[in-house]
């Protein structure tokens, strides 16, 4: 296949894109008092399965969410307990798993960033829907 300068153009435009929204993303969490890494973090346990405590996530599976190696998560996770955000629950079936969950100031936290970020994505989906069915192939 080959490419032409639209589609160079367009590749550049959707990256430009993504990284304007992952800037303005990272931007909304500062103003939150939360690191991007946190809020990953906290979509990523909320975000993990819906359900009861046995459904929540363990590190590994926060560590897979994020793109993280094992020990990174594991230091993630502290300073989120550290600063109210998380907290650590021993799985009821299998007592070497622990399994992440929110707290009340984390699900607030987390809530107000996900309103903010839905009504981004509203408003700049359109856009995005476009560049994508300019692409090539």
């Amino acid at each position: 296949m080959e490419l032409t300068d639209r589609d160079y153009a367009s590749l550049l435009e959707f990256r430009d894109g993504l990284r304007t929204f992952l800037h303005w993303s990272e931007t909304q969490a500062a103003r939150s008092g939360l690191t991007p890494a946190q809020h990953q973090l906290l979509l990523a346990v909320r975000g993990h399965r819906v359900g009861d405590v046995a459904s929540a996530p363990s590190i590994g599976e926060i560590a897979d969410h994020l793109m993280l190696r094992h020990h990174s998560a594991v230091e993630l996770v502290d300073r989120a307990v550290k600063a109210g955000l998380v907290r650590r629950v021993v799985d009821e079936v299998d007592h070497r798993v622990v399994r992440i969950t929110l707290t009340k100031a984390g699900e607030r936290n987390l809530r107000e960033l996900s309103l903010a970020h839905v009504e981004e994505l509203s408003r700049i989906g359109r856009r995005f829907e476009s560049l994508w069915t300019q692409l090539p192939g």
